[in-house]
């Protein structure tokens, strides 16, 4: 059964204007950007963001201090990892001739703390082009998802029909494990193409014939997410397929890959040769390059109908690591799940007669028939990019990419941890002005006794963010014990109350009225003293007035007549 936190996990802090009548003789400012909630819940580390519109990177801890920064030549192209050995793993954009698309890569660098460029390299040629996401590896190759390109003439000789073939042809996918060596150069260690695996029932004349239904381990060439005319994606008809994610399972030996387009993932074997992954038989699981398991959206081989799609044009699809709470899940972005403008972060666990062995789909596709944990938020939407992870204490970063909001959450859905990025159109906002074009494309949390944390400086400096409030954020120890009485933060008069409610802070804070479900009404942020509150526009009845200043978190329960 899915369990769906939405209602529990409706903790958005959105600033907002309230009517709030000062008593004391600061003025309230309004926050538009930075940490917006740090609670002893939160996992205590730092974070990797790296915002689109800039080429610097930035690593912050939880009270959105700079911890860290690199520079580079080029805006990410899109994800960019910091290595265990303290190097930023980092793509970049290449222009090219032939691809343009949604998550355009085509460059890769390696930096070291000083933004020293250690290795870099081009993959972007008139065949071949990177784009979205690499997965480092524990052997120190990359993993790199790219476009290949074939032309017209190609597309129709394998079986396509015409009407779904782009302007200039098609984009499949390639997945390249490269070795970095020297300082620009690469050796490519195995590969797979997406165009060995494929089967069409257009044409019985070219190559892959067959029922679409008895062949889920390919790819129906024909299969577009939109009823069949050229791809809906952010590359057009070209980019077919649109990967955007790719991860590794090293103990399985596996990869897992994200189309948006077909709002499905797809497992492979890695344990297999080059030559085997171009074929249907080799490897560890004895299927050689060909899907080992596949979910999302049936309809793509011919099983299940509309209603049995769960997945929509998601991102970042990876394996909850072992010794984590909920291990062995595959976690997913589904950036339009509900097909209603409504994002979720899912997490799924494949059936499995034995390790990385999946049971064979039943009649209605792959199982299993829906997710096992999910958490949303009402107003929680990202039509495009973004990610989500879990980390080693049970909670799960996400990156609602679109809105550059980042959110911390447990495993009951609560929210002990947001912030939102201060870098827009390359430039740093000053607190308080207005949010805009801000995207991220995706997060990583890291520990403090992170290997490729040790030995080097990290002491906080300001917040990425100009002019940013002199609040204080407290920075917690892992799984600390709340020391604060809730009752000593904020003051609260007359309750019951009729038109006024006067609020006594002794920190500055963040203040939200909420519905006993959980819904925030209103938030907004007061600095210490006092404020009177008119809520004459709010039905009689009984809310929640919730406290946060970064150091502990009071609620109290309001009745208004």
């Amino acid at each position: 059964m899915a369990y769906l936190w939405g209602m529990i996990a409706s903790m958005r802090i959105i600033a907002l204007s309230l009517g709030l009548m000062a008593v004391s003789a600061a003025s309230n400012g309004q926050q538009t950007v930075g940490t917006f909630l740090n609670t002893p819940e939160a996992f205590d580390g730092y974070t990797l963001l790296a915002p689109l519109s800039s080429t610097t990177t930035w690593l912050i801890n939880n009270c959105g201090e700079v911890i860290h920064t690199w520079e580079s030549v080029s805006k990410p192209g899109l994800a960019a990892y910091l290595l265990e050995d303290g190097t930023l793993l980092r793509t970049g954009k290449a222009d090219s001739d032939v691809f343009s698309g949604g998550g355009m890569g085509g460059y890769l660098e390696i930096l070291d703390w000083e933004s020293n460029v250690l290795w870099s390299h081009t993959f972007a040629t008139p065949t071949l082009h990177s784009h979205h996401d690499v997965e480092p590896m524990p052997n120190g190759n990359i993993l790199v998802i790219a476009w290949e390109a074939k032309d017209s003439t190609e597309a129709i000789a394998s079986g396509i029909n015409p009407l779904n073939i782009g302007e200039t042809g098609i984009w499949p996918s390639v997945i390249l494990e490269i070795e970095p060596v020297g300082t620009n150069e690469i050796n490519t260690v195995w590969e797979w193409h997406l165009w060995d695996h494929l089967v069409q029932d257009f044409d019985a004349e070219k190559p892959g014939f067959g029922t679409v239904a008895d062949h889920p381990e390919l790819m129906d060439i024909n299969f577009h997410a939109n009823g069949g005319s050229p791809g809906p994606g952010p590359g057009g008809g070209e980019d077919w397929i649109h990967l955007n994610a790719v991860d590794y399972h090293a103990e399985l030996d596996q990869i897992v890959v994200s189309s948006r387009n077909i709002s499905e993932i797809y497992i492979i074997d890695h344990s297999t040769t080059t030559e085997e992954a171009a074929g249907h038989t080799g490897g560890m699981y004895g299927k050689g390059g060909d899907f080992l398991y596949r979910w999302g959206n049936p309809q793509a081989y011919d099983h299940g109908g509309p209603a049995d799609q769960q997945f929509g044009g998601q991102h970042d699809s990876r394996w909850i690591e072992s010794g984590f709470p909920g291990e062995g899940g595959i976690m997913v972005f589904n950036n339009d799940g509900t097909f209603a403008a409504q994002s979720s972060v899912d997490v799924i666990y494949p059936p499995q007669d034995s390790p990385g062995v999946y049971t064979a789909s039943g009649e209605d596709g792959y199982l299993p028939s829906e997710v096992a944990w999910t958490w949303t938020d009402e107003t929680f939407f990202s039509s495009y990019i973004s990610g989500a992870e879990r980390l080693s204490n049970g909670n799960t970063i996400i990156c609602e990419g679109a809105s550059g909001t980042l959110w911390e959450v447990d495993l009951d859905g609560n929210v002990v941890w947001q912030y939102i990025n201060p870098v827009s159109q390359g430039q740093i906002l000053e607190q308080g002005q207005a949010v805009g074009e801000n995207a991220v494309f995706r997060i990583a949390r890291y520990s403090a006794d992170y290997d490729g944390l040790q030995g080097v400086d990290l002491t906080p400096g300001n917040p990425i963010e100009l002019n940013p409030f002199g609040y204080a954020c407290e920075l917690y120890p892992e799984n600390p014990q709340a020391v604060r009485e809730l009752e000593a933060l904020v003051y609260v008069s007359p309750n019951p109350f009729a038109e006024w409610l006067n609020i006594e802070l002794i920190n500055d804070a963040q203040i939200s009225i909420l519905t006993p479900d959980g819904r925030v009404l209103e938030s907004m942020f007061l600095q210490t003293g006092s404020h009177r509150w008119s809520a004459t526009h709010l039905p009689n009845g009984v809310y929640l007035l919730s406290a946060v200043d970064g150091y502990s978190r009071s609620v109290h329960r309001l009745i208004h007549y």
